[in-house]
């Protein structure tokens, strides 16, 4: 009925809203990685619907677990804010933090019409089977060293691996349609594929927290596996593990002796700049300027200018100074936004974390598939976020804002019409 009044109201058919809602969802796992800014194509859609029930002011009533999901990313984007004030960064600061504000009409729109699952999950797997399909083509037959799209190939291969484990996520709504065989196989070629774009692109940060990701999905879905799925589950991982390390043309054994090597030269003192050397050292240099100023932290440009002091001094390398952050996500925050930044952060990842872990045990298996993939979310940021800026890069921006405002909009009206109005 509310549907109908609403659709009404807004002067189109009653089915509209909805496929409306599907249509932006799908395009946005499915466009993310594969054309230019194919993130932005779902969220505009998003935004546009949000605005508009701000204008006819039919924006949804929130509950209280709503509130705390928009209250983590207006926080952060209000923390930011401030920065780019007293830092004096001017407009083309505001750029990135207020994507964090535009989800939240998309996460009014999502409530008040939420779309077909089988277009969030579809949306998803044909986004991460085309992100890894051309990220084999480029390192397979194009021959590049580290396979990228149309963003930093850091970005793209932890997107893509993003994409890899929501396609995971979704196995327990799988598992319930009436196809749920065809289903289960594509969603399980689709985190294939997520999980190889992220190899071929050589972006380690996505594979060190990948273990955590296991254990969500065997905390969601564990107790519904027969012991020998259990150890079927298991082989698998173990024997994929193998032989994406044993085969050189992959990338990842590379990858991973390199890793050792850096670090091996970076303690000798033979090499302060290689790819985890240069982290290392950007993370000291960090590090200083926490110690002066933990409340509320340098800003961009005063940490831009105190870091290329601490390179005059020869606290660092020189060659550390030409970076504007500090390649990873807590110790950036940190320096630039002091304690108030750092609570902001934690905050964007831990209360989403919070709130859908409390869906993993949900009887119901889509409800289930759906607080899955919203704990998976900030989980995976958080291990991307160990040894990259995440959010300095509008890929990442846009990806965790408006994938929240997707997930937690669709989770939040499920739970809605499943609790009983007295």
């Amino acid at each position: 009925m509310k549907l109908s009044m609403n659709s009404r109201f807004l002067n189109v058919p009653s089915d509209f809203p909805r496929l409306y809602t599907s249509l932006a969802v799908f395009l946005f796992g499915a466009c993310s990685l594969i054309i230019p800014s194919g993130y932005s194509l779902g969220a505009v859609l998003l935004l546009l619907g949000g605005l508009g029930l701000l204008i006819t002011l039919r924006v949804p009533r929130l509950t209280r677990n709503d509130a705390w999901i928009v209250a983590s990313l207006v926080a952060y984007a209000a923390v930011t804010f401030a920065e780019v004030w007293w830092d004096g960064q001017g407009s083309r600061g505001l750029d990135k933090p207020s994507r964090f504000i535009l989800a939240v009409p998309a996460l009014w729109w999502v409530l008040r019409f939420p779309p077909k699952l089988t277009f969030l999950w579809s949306g998803l797997t044909v986004g991460a089977i085309a992100a890894g399909t051309w990220a084999g083509w480029q390192k397979l037959f194009e021959g590049v060293e580290r396979a990228q799209g149309y963003t930093h190939v850091i970005q793209f291969g932890n997107l893509s691996m993003l994409l890899g484990v929501l396609c995971l996520a979704g196995l327990g709504w799988a598992a319930v349609q009436r196809h749920r065989r065809g289903w289960v196989c594509l969603l399980l070629i689709g985190a294939g594929a997520g999980i190889l774009g992220s190899l071929f692109s050589g972006s380690r940060g996505g594979w060190v927290g990948f273990p955590i990701v296991l254990l969500v999905l065997y905390r969601a879905y564990g107790r519904n596996l027969a012991t020998s799925l259990k150890v079927l589950a298991l082989s698998t991982v173990l024997v994929g593990a193998l032989i994406v390390y044993a085969v050189p043309q992959i990338g990842v054994q590379g990858r991973v002796h390199q890793a050792f090597t850096d670090v091996n030269l970076y303690i000798s003192g033979e090499n302060r700049t290689s790819s985890v050397g240069a982290r290392f050292e950007m993370w000291r240099g960090a590090a200083y300027l926490i110690q002066e100023k933990p409340l509320l932290g340098w800003g961009y440009n005063g940490y831009k200018q105190e870091m290329g002091s601490l390179a005059e001094q020869g606290i660092i390398h020189p060659d550390i100074a030409q970076y504007g952050h500090a390649h990873n996500e807590f110790i950036d925050a940190f320096a630039k936004r002091g304690l108030l930044g750092l609570a902001a952060l934690f905050a964007l990842y831990l209360i989403p974390l919070r709130l859908f872990s409390k869906g993993l045990s949900a009887e119901c298996l889509s409800t289930r598939a759906l607080a899955t993939a919203g704990v998976l979310l900030p989980v995976t940021y958080i291990d991307f976020g160990l040894s990259q800026v995440f959010l300095t890069h509008n890929s990442g921006v846009m990806m965790y804002a408006f994938l929240l405002a997707i997930l937690w909009g669709i989770h939040s009206a499920l739970h809605r019409q499943n609790t009983p109005h007295s």
